[in-house]
């Protein structure tokens, strides 16, 4: 690179970054998406069972408290996860993409208060006391922005996610049973209402990658292909068919909703994600 085109690049900060992750985490934790706010009270003019709008209620009512207060809508402040869309006409200056984001996670864990649920090393298990490291998905795009998807991730949700090696011959059907194999046997234990994150396609570990991903669009906005939007709305049905409802204690809203990407694949494979998130579907973004 000559010297003509450095000076092209728009210059981002590592402490610009940090401060960013940090009001992310800090925000993500206290305030509830108004997407999954209003789709709260959507499901609550709804449902059927009159236990699973008491509880729809108090979940609202948890939201409302955890915003008025500036406290935790829920004990488990997750894992960061951050889909990161870097211009490929900008430059970071002072440091790392990585090393940042982790200093604006500790940073934000820290001041916010926030519980640290990292451990090291998933087998002895010590605790980095920090909620470092994050997961950071970077996607090179056009441009001169540095635009920071984030999200807090409660580990109950994720625990009762699978993915599936299906073959090409199961077809439509056979991914409309898998993922409801897949939220019947989660049950209570992800926390429903849930939002519901698929991916279909890519190899073993795009789709999981994919399935995640679909999570950070806002809930009620589709696919853009009109036949994987129906496929959607179908499986949002299907599951709120269940009976599992608000917190497990029945009802006909299981699902806030469900959200699906796709990519292509291999011949001989069909790849499926399900990617589960609790009612605490914290999200938010930053652009620098």
């Amino acid at each position: 690179m000559n010297a003509r085109e450095e000076c092209t690049l728009k210059k981002i900060l590592y402490e610009d970054i940090v401060k960013a992750i940090a009001e992310l985490c800090i925000e993500a934790n206290y305030e509830l998406g108004e997407d999954v706010y209003n789709a709260f009270k959507l499901a609550l003019a709804t449902e059927k069972s009159e236990t699973g709008k008491g509880v729809l209620q108090q979940l609202m009512d948890n939201a409302d408290i955890a915003s008025e207060l500036q406290v935790p809508m829920c004990q488990d402040t997750g894992t960061v996860v951050c889909i990161v869309e870097l211009g490929q006409d900008c430059h970071i200056v002072g440091g790392s993409l990585y090393d940042a984001i982790n200093d604006g996670i500790r940073k934000g864990y820290g001041e916010g208060y926030l519980r640290n649920s990292i451990v090291k090393d998933p087998i002895k298990r010590k605790n980095t006391k920090d909620n470092s490291p994050g997961i950071v998905h970077v996607e090179l795009v056009e441009g001169d922005s540095l635009t920071i998807h984030m999200t807090a991730k409660g580990g109950g949700a994720e625990n009762m996610s699978d993915l599936k090696m299906l073959k090409p011959s199961d077809g439509i059907e056979g991914i409309k049973q898998y993922v409801l194999d897949v939220v019947r046997v989660a049950g209570p234990n992800a926390c429903p209402p849930l939002v519901v994150g698929i991916g279909i396609g890519g190899n073993f570990e795009r789709c999981a990658y994919l399935a995640k991903k679909s999570l950070f669009r806002p809930i009620g906005k589709r696919h853009e292909d009109e036949g994987i939007a129906n496929l959607e709305v179908e499986l949002m049905e299907e599951i709120n068919r269940l009976g599992i409802g608000p917190q497990g204690l029945g009802g006909t809203t299981t699902a806030l909703d469900i959200k699906i990407e796709v990519e292509a694949c291999h011949i001989a494979a069909l790849p499926v994600a399900v990617n589960l998130n609790c009612h605490a579907s914290r999200h938010k973004q930053a652009i620098l």
